[in-house]
């Protein structure tokens, strides 16, 4: 089994990641994060989870990393950087929809958990050890565990953000039984700044620091699965998966690293897609269009609904027909999107 020091290992390891794609990595240890657990549960006591009912199962998984996997020693955090320049600028042509910069080419968790399956197949190999990856896929408090690793710092809006790679960018994890130097976490560079918080068109956070996702447009759009209720659905405009505004306004991104990876980049047909070629795909002709991107995974009819409150807060008269071909849908959510599109529609051409 390879043998060398630690200090050596961590070189070559930070020199390894590079050479995969990594943006950049840094190294913690599974105790780092002990504020987790009263957090997370005081936020699954306030309902702020919403249906997402998966935060509660093993939640001290969740909230500890040495439950998760008691023999890792350290945990290596990779983050990858992705291109959010005008993110916002599909809010502006409202017959179309707009869909988050992140999901708009293939699924990162395929192009990261290559990357982290790469790196990790080299730490067995060269500094000999076990690992476990993880990317967006387990009980893992990668946010927290990147903040004590140095990648950045948790932001007003619960998101990441670093000083050298603003907010665009995707964490993975490897977890090993390797003893590494570990990294100084980051303090908290916020200020007095409130960009994000004010630039939330749902209100969705109760304080800083704080989010409740049952008013997140990211949450409504993708996890929720049912109606969305209807005091909120004139506040997406036409944001039909996900929402970049918290992080599109923060002021660290001009810092943000320049995206290596191609295949992040927007495929043809999703910056500024057409609402009503949208609305008429069938659940075949949805899966043929999102195959390899993140949004395959909601689903049709959800991904429908969505775009049905998008035609409805248009104010186009052009999209009302596409509104009224799914008004009986087999779907209950799909045709309850579909008649509230009409009548939102006729509500706007009032005097």
């Amino acid at each position: 089994m390879p043998t060398s020091t630690s200090e050596d290992a961590r070189a070559r390891l930070l020199a390894e990641a590079a050479d995969v794609g990594f943006t950049a990595c840094r190294i913690t240890r599974p105790d780092a994060i002990p504020q987790v657990p009263a957090r997370l549960n005081e936020a699954l006591a306030e309902g702020y989870h919403g249906s997402m009912s998966w935060m509660e199962d093993r939640v001290s998984w969740r909230g500890d990393p040495q439950v998760l996997w008691p023999e890792a020693k350290s945990i290596v955090m990779l983050a990858e950087a992705y291109d959010g320049t005008d993110a916002l600028a599909g809010l502006e042509r409202p017959e179309t929809g707009n869909i988050s910069v992140y999901s708009r080419g293939k699924d990162y968790h395929d192009l990261v958990k290559k990357r982290l399956k790469r790196l990790a197949r080299w730490m067995v190999a060269e500094i000999g050890c076990e690992v476990k990856v993880f990317v967006d896929t387990a009980p893992v408090a990668e946010k927290p565990l990147a903040a004590a690793a140095g990648l950045g710092w948790q932001g007003k809006h619960t998101n990441l953000v670093g000083r050298e790679l603003g907010n665009w960018f995707f964490i993975g994890s490897i977890f090993t039984t390797a003893e590494l130097p570990t990294d100084a976490a980051e303090i908290d560079h916020c200020g007095s700044c409130t960009r994000c918080l004010d630039a939330c068109p749902t209100d969705a956070f109760p304080a800083p620091y704080q989010l409740d996702a049952r008013r997140c447009i990211s949450y409504l759009t993708i996890e929720h699965k049912g109606p969305v209720d209807e005091e909120l659905r004139p506040l997406l405009g036409n944001r039909i998966y996900g929402c970049d505004d918290c992080l599109a306004v923060c002021p660290w991104n001009k810092f943000a690293s320049d995206a290596q990876e191609m295949r992040y980049s927007a495929r043809d047909g999703m910056e500024f897609p057409d609402l009503a070629d949208l609305a008429a795909l069938d659940d075949t002709a949805f899966r043929e269009r999102f195959s390899g991107s993140p949004i395959k995974r909601i689903g049709r009819d959800r991904f429908v609904r969505n775009v049905l409150y998008a035609i409805g807060n248009s104010g186009s008269t052009r999209l009302r027909s596409a509104a009224e071909t799914l008004a009986n849908d087999p779907s209950p959510v799909v045709s309850d999107a579909a008649r509230w599109a009409i009548n939102h529609l006729s509500a706007q051409r009032r005097p």
